[in-house]
């Protein structure tokens, strides 16, 4: 491990000076000024409009052969008038019986013909927006920021596009509002330029522009649209209103006054966009639903760590690259964590009334989130660089409707909390350099003593900076936060105690717990340097760190602070065919890491590659090596413990994606050192397509995890601390199911389903009695005259005296939950939407840890379900 480490450092320097950048030449579009009736979109390209235009052409391919000819010839044109830009094309096909035409939901178009526009109106050189069209007339659009590291396709403009086949191909139009872009005030626009064209069947990709393959961006490299003069930005102001009605039935409580078993409600609210200058817009929503939203996969987490879920509220989603302040880069544990995390915004309330606080009550309403009252996001880019994102919610105060015996009173569970996020950053050199920052903030109004345990306010920020040199083939950027909360004791203590940093550790000589503190002040970083272009080597370095004090899990994401890691990557691309590989890529990682006491806590490194051959079938196989460490957490608020080694090998393969059916395979087996421990994990996805409008999707998943020393709990004895552990083997299976339906470009079914079971067993029991021992000589079986089982508690009388000393719980768990969920979407007019619902959800649990699938599942849908229906409209007003 350490030899390659060193032959990683000692290559690097080699690795970075290895080639310089290459210069690609741009081209120059004119476009004309429309002078006639502007066209219909309707896909026939017969409007006089366009004979006043000549056609262009001269694409080269991409893929699957860098700089070949394309297959097929591909024609634009380009008008503009007062209101809209317009773009047509002949998508030229010899076989156009073959061409795939698919009839999806909007921006579901990669496994079928499409066209696309790109178009950087900032001329930022890192901005671009892209509006595509496929042959069956499905449109898709997303944002590309940051050079085109970071996509977007929740952006939903409003725009038209129309396609058709004919006899020689296809061919499309589309107009696209000035509203639904953003540039400058200028007597003549320059704007950055690009079109590309899919042939699906033989996985053919051609540019107007072209574009290397292993460049180190994507917007810097576009061409440029020229000759656009006299059009100003039109003044934006759109709003949404919203209605919705929805019926939630469930399990009738007989005695239960707040479940009848079945609830029928009508909302409403309003969305809306202002433009407030020509690069600045507003966004709001007052009362937002997201009762269209799919649920979040089921799961098992026996960590002491919060999982994370991605946002899926569209809301939220939309310009969400502006917000994006993530602490690392790259995959992993800490990939996830970022200053700003949007599901903290009407999350589940805190707080469950509790008898210790003087609530009594025989039954309780508590509401499932707190209700956002209203949000607003400004956001955008000026004329000078600099990109703006402001955003502000308010979340209700919630309270639990409880009921004593007919006697009703409330309990308050989330107080009125106050989000804000600001985001300022500036570009320099044609984006070579950009640098910025970030403010969040929580504030929550606490008027109950019982609430105190919440941070009163919450705040962080951070500066970020990055630089590319030589075009754009190498890059250094660096990471600096900070954070800082106030807020009564009780909270503090939260902060301290929690499975972030563990103050409380009776052997951390470096931080201690004060149950005193008000407040509590870190700080977190990254910096990294490396290639990452123009070349088939590319290599990366980098350090981060999370001080001890470091706290963002208001408003952002955090798994574990106190932390330093060093990491290098090497990788090596071949991107054009040889042999008989299409591309092969092969990459070699080292990590490690300390706390900020300087003990090590981890020493990591993997070898993984890919490649993918001419029938564009393809393979990617790697292995892990985790070192023996240490763990701060494994006691959850204990010692540190030493943990063993660990050897991790994973593969995966996948299908030729143009066939009618497609088949992806995942595999990975892990393996301690300590020879009992090991964790098998399988997965398959396999999509088939039946005809143009219909595609079926399963994935079913299995992972079978033995865990020799699981944590059970920490028992509070007159001797100390008992950590007490056990043998985990634990057994998941789950199959998600989608089924999308699309008759129309404009109408959607689409169907999620999934059924999930997760048993686990618990034997060995025993204690932590040398946490930094080597082996078994880390614990202590418990053997059969200390431990005794009866009624699902286990005691224990650790001295064999005949006296319990203490007890825990019977651990075993048999979970098992199906999730469903059927959308109707209608776009019944441009920007305006009818969506029909049905929701579903049942749960099953016991702690038979029997794995019995069959039995599980059978058990499952014997319970009655909880079904919502919901039919949710929204009306889109231009202004």
């Amino acid at each position: 491990m350490n030899k390659l480490l060193l032959l990683l450092i000692l290559s690097f320097p080699l690795l970075l000076s290895a080639q310089n950048g290459q210069t690609v030449p741009k081209r120059t579009h004119i476009a004309t000024k429309l002078s006639t009736t502007a066209p219909k979109i309707d896909g026939r390209l017969n409007d006089a409009a366009w004979r006043t235009v000549v056609w262009s052409d001269s694409f080269i391919q991409i893929n699957p052969i860098e700089k070949a000819m394309p297959s097929e010839r591909t024609r634009f044109k380009v008008l503009y008038g007062a209101k809209n830009i317009y773009f047509a094309f002949i998508c030229y096909d010899r076989h156009p019986q073959q061409i795939d035409a698919k009839l999806a939901r909007r921006d579901d178009v990669d496994n079928s013909d499409f066209i696309a526009v790109g178009l950087d109106s900032y001329l930022d050189h890192r901005t671009g927006f892209v509006f595509g069209v496929n042959a069956a007339g499905v449109k898709m659009d997303m944002i590309f920021t940051n050079d085109g590291d970071n996509a977007d396709d929740s952006w939903d403009p409003v725009w038209q596009a129309g396609a058709a086949v004919t006899d020689s191909g296809w061919v499309a139009e589309m107009a696209i509002p000035y509203s639904q872009l953003r540039f400058a005030d200028k007597d003549e626009q320059v704007w950055g330029f690009q079109i590309l064209r899919k042939i699906h069947r033989k996985q053919e990709e051609v540019m107007w522009q072209y574009i290397p393959k292993d460049a180190p961006g994507m917007i810097s490299y576009f061409g440029e649209l020229r000759g656009i003069r006299g059009i100003h930005m039109p003044f934006r102001a759109e709003i949404m209103p919203y209605g919705v009605f929805s019926r939630h039935t469930y399990p009738q409580e007989t005695g239960n006054p707040f479940a009848s078993g079945d609830d029928v409600t009508l909302n409403g609210g309003l969305d809306g966009k202002i433009g407030l200058t020509s690069d600045l817009t507003v966004d709001f929503t007052i009362n937002p639903d997201f009762g269209q939203v799919e649920a979040d996969p089921s799961e098992v987490n026996l960590s002491a760590y919060e999982s994370f879920f991605e946002e899926k509220r569209p809301f939220f989603i939309e310009g969400k690259n502006i917000f994006s302040f993530p602490l690392a880069m790259g995959d992993g544990d800490f990939s996830s964590e970022q200053l700003f995390y949007s599901r903290r915004i009407g999350r589940q309330p805190h707080y469950y009334p509790d008898s210790e606080d003087g609530f009594d009550y025989n039954y309780a309403d508590v509401p499932a989130q707190a209700r956002i009252l209203g949000a607003a996001k400004l956001s955008g880019k000026t004329q000078k660089g600099w990109s703006v994102g402001v955003l502000d919610a308010v979340t209700n105060k919630e309270f639990a409707d409880l009921d004593l015996n007919g006697a009703r009173s409330r309990a308050s569970v989330e107080p009125l909390t106050n989000y804000f996020v600001s985001r300022l950053a500036k570009d320099f050199d044609e984006g070579n350099t950009s640098f910025g920052g970030m403010l969040t903030a929580t504030n929550r109004k606490i008027e109950e003593e019982h609430l105190n345990f919440l941070n009163k306010s919450a705040y962080s920020g951070g500066i970020d900076l990055r630089h590319q040199w030589d075009h754009k083939t190498y890059f250094v950027s660096l990471k600096l936060a900070g954070s800082y909360l106030k807020g009564a004791p009780e909270a503090l203590e939260q902060v301290q105690l929690s499975s972030s940093r563990y103050f409380q550790r009776p052997d951390a000589d470096y931080v201690y717990f004060d149950s005193s503190r008000t407040s509590l002040a870190g700080h977190g970083g990254a910096f990294n340097i490396g290639r990452v272009g123009n070349s088939r080597w590319r290599v990366a370095a980098g350090a981060l760190w999370r001080s001890p004090g470091f706290e963002i899990n208001d408003l952002g994401y955090l798994r574990q602070a106190d932390q330093i890691m060093d990491y290098i990557w090497v990788g090596y691309r071949i991107n054009n065919p040889v042999g008989i590989f299409r591309s092969v890529n092969v990459n070699a990682n080292m990590w490690q890491g300390w706390n900020f006491g300087g003990d090590r806590l981890f020493t990591g490194g993997n070898i993984n590659g890919g490649v993918q051959f001419l029938n564009y079938w393809g393979v990617h196989l790697g292995i892990n090596r985790q070192q023996a460490g240490q763990s701060t957490s494994m006691l959850r608020g204990g010692p540190m413990t030493r943990t063993l080694g660990s050897w991790n090998a994973f593969a995966s393969a996948y299908s030729d994606s143009r066939n009618k059916w497609r088949v992806f395979a995942n595999t990975s087996i892990n393996k301690n050192d300590d020879h009992i421990s090991n964790r098998i994990n399988g997965s398959l996805n396999v999509s088939l397509k039946m005809g143009e409008q219909l595609e079926f999707n399963a994935n079913p998943f299995y992972t079978k995890n033995i865990e020799n020393l699981q944590y059970v709990t920490n028992e509070e004895t007159a001797n100390g601390d008992r950590y007490v552990f056990a043998k985990l083997k634990q057994h998941t299976l789950g199959i998600v199911f989608r089924v999308n339906y699309s008759p129309r470009p404009n109408l959607s079914i689409q169907y999620f389903g999934q059924p999930f079971t997760s048993s686990g067993k618990y034997s060995a029991f025993k204690r932590i009695t040398n946490p930094r021992g080597r082996g078994a000589g880390r614990y202590e079986l418990y053997d059969s005259d200390q431990l005794q089982y009866a009624d699902e508690v286990y005691s224990v009388d650790e001295n064999r005296d005949g006296t319990r000393d203490y007890s825990f719980d019977l651990p075993d768990f048999n979970w098992n939950q199906f999730l469903s969920n059927l959308v109707i979407r209608w776009e019944y007019r441009p920007g305006s939407t009818l969506y029909l619902v049905w929701s579903q959800n049942r749960d099953y649990f016991d702690s038979e840890a029997n794995f019995q699938p069959d039995t599980n599942f059978g058990n499952l849908f014997r319970t009655t379900p909880n079904n919502t229906f919901l039919i949710k409209m929204n009306y889109w007003f231009p202004l």
